[in-house]
């Protein structure tokens, strides 16, 4: 088994209303990471890439939604998120111009 790079920890970032609200008001930024990273592995992972100084991470496993087309039935893909606190001076560029 080879040892996964940050780049296949952090999937991508999460952008929505809620968490650009946290962003401005905690210093919280939310990512899609690999459903197998556990919070040590985030937190080395967004220390790496971002060069920034993490405090905290909280981690939930988001679980698919049933979804219908037609008499066809389905299921969305389940996924993890990462929400990453940051030491206050800390800022993430990604992420300032969205």
């Amino acid at each position: 088994m080879s040892a996964r790079t940050p780049q296949d920890i952090i999937k991508r970032p999460y952008i929505t209303e809620k968490t650009t609200q946290q962003r401005g008001q905690a210093n919280r930024y939310a990512f899609v990471v690999d459903p197998r990273a556990n919070k040590i592995e985030i937190k080395a992972a967004i220390e790496t890439l971002y060069k920034v100084k993490v405090s905290a991470v909280h981690v939930m496993n988001r679980q698919g939604k049933k979804k219908r087309i037609g008499w066809r039935t389905g299921k969305t893909a389940s996924w993890k998120k990462a929400l990453v606190t940051l030491v206050p001076p800390g800022r993430i560029e990604v992420f300032e111009g969205t």
